[in-house]
C-alpha cells in the first residue's frame, strides 16, 4: 500500500534557537485533509503537524507532501532535504511555495505545486503511479470549485484541537494590493463554492460533535449576495463561526445585521495602517483609514468581535504614526490585534518595484519574516522600525493592554464567550512576543 506523508512545518524561534512547539493546534488547516479526501482509497495517509507533532525522518512512504505557510518554507525546506537523504520523493505546495518555485526546485525539491490543487494533485499522482516521474511544477489553476469532497476531518480530530474545524467557502479576492500573496496567485479573481456544498461540509462538522467553524475565505464579503444566503442557510444550525473579510461589510447594515444573526461571532480584518498615503501606493486606496474607527464600532455594535491586522512600514510611517496605531488600537479596544512589518515578498509586485528602485536591503529571504525591516522605508530608519514593531508588540501584549481590550473591554457584554477567547489568544500571542517570533495561531 503507497504511502504520503503530508507535513505542516512549524516555525523558529528567535534566532533559531529551537522549534516553536504547542500542545493543542487551535486553528487547524484544511489543505491537507482535502488532498486526502481527492486521493485514491489505495494510498495510507498520514499528516502532522509540526508545532504538535515529532517528525521521524526514517518513517517508509512513497511520497512527502510539505506545506508552505509564510516563513515556515524555511522550515520545510530543511525537512525536505532531511527526506531527500533518505531517497524520498518530495513535493511542496502552499503560497508561498507558489510564489518561489524555482528557488525549491534548485534546492531539489522533486516537484512544486502552484497555486490550486484541485486538479495538479490528482494529475501529481497519476505521474509517480504510471511512470515513476514527476513534473518539476504543476500549475493548473481552477474556475470552478464545485464538487470538492468533503475533507479528511478524522486526520484532524485525531490529533488535540482547538473548538473549531475549518469550512471553505471562497478563494481569492478581488482586489489587487501590491503587497499581498493572494494577489499574485489569483489575480483579482475570486471564487465561490456551491453553498449546498459549504453546507454539507458544515453538516459534517455539526455531525462530529462540533458546535463552531471557522469559514476559510480570503474575503467572505467579495460577493454579498452569496454571503447573504450562505448565512440565511447558517442561521437555523443555531453553530458559532469566524472568518476574514473587509470592513466593506460594516458599510453594509443590513448584511452586517444578517450575517451577526447567524452566529458570526469573530471577524478578521486587514485594515493594515492607520496612515492613508502608504496604503494608497500600496494599491489599498478602497481603504479609508478615516473610516476604521467608526467601520469597527459598527462590527461590535452588532455584537462581532473584531481582529485586525496592520502593517508598519509603509511609505507614510514614522515613529511617530507607530505611536499613533499603538494608541488607535487601545481607543478602538481592538480585541485581537496582530502587526507584521510590510514585507516584500518575492513574486509580489510589490518586491519586484522595490527590487527594481534599489530598496531591498538584502535578499536573504530568511530574514523576510514580518519582524525586521528588509527595505527602505521612506520616512523612517529601518532599525528604527525593527525597534518599532517590538515597542507595539511588548505595548499591546502587555498585561494591562491585554486585559483592558479583552475582559475589561464593554464590549464583554454583548459577546462574553468570545472575549475570553481573545484572552487567550492574547495570552498565547504575549508568549511569542516575549520569545522575539512573530505571533500566529496554529
Amino acid at each position: 500500500m503507497p504511502k504520503i506523508i503530508f507535513i505542516q512545518p512549524t516555525q523558529y524561534e528567535s534566532g533559531g534557537k529551537g522549534l516553536c512547539k504547542q500542545k493543542k493546534i487551535n486553528l487547524p488547516g484544511l489543505v491537507f485533509p482535502l488532498l486526502a479526501a481527492m486521493t485514491p482509497k489505495r494510498w495510507e495517509i498520514k499528516v502532522l503537524i509540526e508545532v504538535v507533532d515529532e517528525i521521524n525522518f526514517d518513517e517508509p512512504c512513497d511520497i512527502v507532501g510539505i506545506g508552505t505557510m509564510g516563513h515556515a518554507i524555511f522550515r520545510g525546506i530543511e525537512i525536505a532535504d532531511e527526506f531527500k537523504k533518505r531517497g524520498r520523493t518530495v513535493v511542496m505546495g502552499g503560497y508561498m511555495a507558489s510564489m518561489v518555485p524555482q528557488m525549491l526546485l534548485e534546492r531539489g525539491i522533486d516537484s512544486v505545486l502552484v497555486g490550486d490543487a484541485e486538479k495538479s494533485w490528482p494529475a501529481l499522482l497519476d505521474d509517480f503511479e504510471t511512470t515513476g516521474k514527476l513534473k518539476p511544477i504543476y500549475d493548473n489553476p481552477v474556475d470552478d470549485l464545485s464538487g470538492l469532497p468533503i475533507p479528511r476531518y478524522d486526520l484532524l480530530t485525531a490529533k488535540n484541537i482547538g473548538p473549531m474545524l475549518p469550512v471553505q467557502a471562497g478563494r481569492g479576492c478581488p482586489h489587487l494590493c501590491s503587497f499581498c500573496s493572494i494577489a499574485c496567485i489569483y489575480r483579482g479573481k475570486y471564487l465561490t463554492r456551491p453553498i449546498d456544498e459549504v453546507m454539507r461540509d458544515i453538516y459534517r462538522v455539526k455531525e462530529l460533535g462540533f458546535k463552531r467553524f471557522y469559514l476559510i475565505d480570503d474575503n467572505i464579503v467579495g460577493q454579498p449576495g452569496y454571503l447573504e444566503e450562505l448565512v440565511s442557510r447558517i442561521k437555523p444550525l443555531g453553530m458559532k463561526w469566524s472568518s476574514q473579510c473587509s470592513l466593506n461589510l460594516a458599510r453594509n447594515e443590513r448584511l452586517l445585521r444578517l450575517v451577526a444573526q447567524s452566529g458570526c461571532e469573530i471577524l478578521s480584518f486587514g485594515i493594515e495602517s492607520i496612515t492613508q498615503e502608504g496604503l494608497d501606493k500600496l494599491n489599498k486606496k478602497w481603504v479609508r483609514v478615516s473610516e476604521h474607527e467608526e467601520l469597527l464600532r459598527r462590527i461590535t455594535a452588532a455584537g462581532i468581535m473584531p481582529s485586525t491586522e496592520m502593517m508598519l512600514g509603509t511609505d507614510s510611517d514614522t515613529v511617530e504614526s507607530i505611536k499613533a496605531t499603538y494608541d488607535f488600537v487601545m481607543r478602538a479596544k481592538i480585541p485581537i490585534p496582530r502587526f507584521y512589518i510590510l514585507t516584500p515578498m518575492p513574486g509580489s509586485e510589490l518586491y519586484d518595484e522595490f527590487k527594481k528602485s534599489g530598496r531591498l536591503l538584502h535578499e536573504d529571504y530568511r530574514r523576510y519574516d514580518g519582524t525586521t525591516c528588509v527595505h527602505r522605508p521612506a520616512l523612517i530608519e529601518p532599525d528604527v522600525l525593527t525597534e518599532m514593531y517590538w515597542w507595539i508588540n511588548s505595548k499591546v501584549f502587555s498585561m494591562p493592554s491585554i486585559l483592558k481590550r479583552t475582559v475589561l473591554n464593554p464590549a464583554i457584554v454583548q459577546n462574553a464567550g468570545s472575549h475570553l477567547f481573545a484572552l487567550a489568544v492574547n495570552l498565547h500571542y504575549r508568549r511569542y512576543i516575549i520569545k522575539h517570533v512573530t505571533p500566529n495561531i496554529f
